[in-house]
């Protein structure tokens, strides 16, 4: 608001100054930056991290693969206390750890300990797990609709932040220029000061 308030100082007036003009134009640029150079920035962002991210995915989709997994044995439980929170004073939860065996997309056969289901599986039960292509457990290939998520929240990020940044240097012009102008009216309220209420005075 206070952007477009300081266009109208272009509107002609015997007591404008050079610096409401200049405040003007200063006001004009930012609302330009936040109108449309924020918002070009931000789509360009959101574009390339969004080409980033769904390259990641793709290539993600092609190095990693869903592989069947056999419960081996569960593994054994965690230590009393060995998970406690002293900030909290109560003991973390944590999820339950199994041994598992399972084929790699290359032949091989593996067996470790990964992350179980929430209802722990007994032995004997099959799941699927991701790896690469020699068995290494991996985690989950990006998806493609989160990709897109992040890219536009970057993006949104961008255009807010170079909007923030156009009236921060808005604000900062006029801060200068107001402090200008008081400088300039104390200099002129000190030169009249001495005759001021004398008779006569300036005639």
């Amino acid at each position: 608001m206070r952007t477009a308030m300081g266009v109208w100082r272009w509107r002609r007036n015997p007591l404008r100054r050079p610096t409401d003009l200049f405040e003007a134009w200063v006001a004009f640029a930012a609302l330009v930056c936040v109108l449309l150079v924020a918002p070009a920035l931000g789509c360009a962002a959101g574009l390339k991290v969004d080409g980033t991210l769904q390259r990641a995915a793709r290539e993600q989709r092609h190095e990693r693969y869903l592989v069947p997994a056999v419960v081996v044995r569960p593994t054994p439980g965690p230590v009393a206390g060995s998970a406690t929170d002293p900030g909290a004073g109560r003991q973390a939860p944590e999820r339950t750890r199994i041994v598992a065996s399972w084929t790699a997309p290359d032949g091989s056969s593996h067996e470790g300990t990964v992350p179980a289901a929430e209802e722990p599986p007994l032995p004997g039960d099959r799941f699927r797990i991701w790896t690469d292509i020699r068995g290494r457990l991996v985690g989950r290939p990006l998806d493609p609709s989160a990709a897109s998520f992040h890219a536009g929240v970057a993006g949104l990020a961008a255009a807010l932040t170079a909007a923030a940044l156009a009236e921060t240097l808005r604000r900062l012009v006029v801060r200068r220029l107001m402090h200008r102008r008081y400088t300039r009216l104390d200099r002129a309220w000190a030169a009249a000061g001495p005759d001021w209420g004398r008779a006569g005075a300036g005639s």
